[in-house]
């Protein structure tokens, strides 16, 4: 985001804080004030006590007045969020033009395009699944973009037929540490079930250049429904290929890119994959690390108990895409030879290169 749109935001807080009760009055009429707070249920207005605004309070901080907390779900934010999830919306464009009619300020000539950042855990309830789809909406085909550079630095160059990706230019990101919103460029992942529905995002926010990642200091995050769920490239049949990364799984594929592969985005959602009904054979990308090793662990006893082979996949440096950007595409495929299973060498590995 601009610095226009950076102080633009603040200063839309600020004043919605100065006004904090009326705030509440109008969006959380179903609460009621209880000394220095407003207290109601939820953000969607539910009577109750889970939720509490502070009315009054410094300008700054976690104390600050406008600051509200859901002691049930752990949400929090200032009264921008509030507006947001109130109304449900999720162009920043729209949560502004909001409060500037609650404030009775005129709208701005001009808006840059921004998409809610919404920080999530793992498993989100159908809200955020619907933001996510939302957002997947928004999103553009990835070829010139800066999301098709980022990954051809990393030398992810095999990207025709990839659905699954996607590049949003203006991807809102809002720190952890309650600074300012801003907005980056983002590679944008569908997550889906084994019917193709998504279920979530993946988000990955870039240098405007695609020279690496954002300044940030998270820049990645998921938003929906992960949990049993990946980012797929290919359909599923008998054989298939996960790890945790996209970028990882993405290596695997530039050098068998018949085979069937998903990137589950974390080791805790990697041991608890859905499976495929046809599947008979899973191939773990791993990370040689205390959750890699966890995950694979965790598979092992769940592959046993669904009668499926599983093979581990392992680097010879910290990861594919190590082996991809520093030994090159031959090398890879000769770490991988032997650990395919023979029938896949020449399904696979072979075949890639008649």
């Amino acid at each position: 985001m601009s610095g226009h749109g950076r102080e633009d935001a603040g200063d839309l807080a600020r004043r919605l804080a100065e006004n904090a009760e009326a705030v509440c009055r109008h969006y959380l009429s179903a609460g009621r004030r209880h000394g220095n707070y407003w207290l109601v249920g939820d953000v969607r207005n539910t009577p109750g006590r889970s939720l509490y605004v502070r009315l009054h309070g410094p300008s700054e901080g976690r104390g600050a007045a406008g600051r509200w907390t859901n002691s049930a779900t752990g949400q929090y934010g200032d009264l921008l969020d509030l507006i947001r999830e109130c109304l449900g919306l999720l162009e920043f464009r729209d949560v502004a033009d909001e409060a500037r009619a609650f404030l009775s300020l005129p709208l701005p000539e001009r808006w840059p395009v921004a998409v809610v950042d919404r920080p999530t855990g793992d498993r989100g309830p159908a809200g955020y699944t619907e933001a996510a789809r939302r957002l997947w909406s928004m999103t553009r085909p990835l070829a010139g973009t800066v999301g098709a550079a980022y990954l051809r630095r990393r030398d992810l160059k095999a990207l025709d037929g990839i659905s699954s990706l996607r590049f949003h230019p203006t991807c809102w990101y809002r720190p952890d540490d309650d600074g300012p919103t801003e907005t980056w460029p983002a590679l944008i992942a569908a997550v889906t079930d084994l019917d193709g529905t998504l279920t979530g995002v993946h988000r990955t926010w870039l240098a405007p250049d695609g020279r690496g990642k954002a300044p940030v200091d998270v820049p990645r995050r998921a938003l929906g429904d992960l949990l049993g769920h990946a980012v797929r490239f290919g359909v599923a049949s008998d054989v298939l290929a996960a790890g945790e990364g996209i970028e990882t799984v993405l290596s695997l594929r530039q050098v068998l890119p018949g085979l069937s592969s998903a990137a589950c985005l974390s080791s805790a959602h990697l041991a608890a994959m859905t499976f495929p009904p046809l599947l008979r054979r899973l191939y773990v990308v791993r990370d040689d690390d205390p959750a890699g090793n966890h995950a694979l662990n965790a598979l092992e006893e769940r592959t046993r108990a669904a009668g499926l082979e599983l093979i581990a996949l392992s680097p010879r440096l910290a990861d594919f895409n190590d082996d991809l950007r520093h030994l090159g595409p031959a090398a890879l495929r000769a770490i991988l030879h032997p650990q395919l299973a023979p029938p896949d060498v020449a399904r696979f590995l072979e075949a890639a290169h008649i």
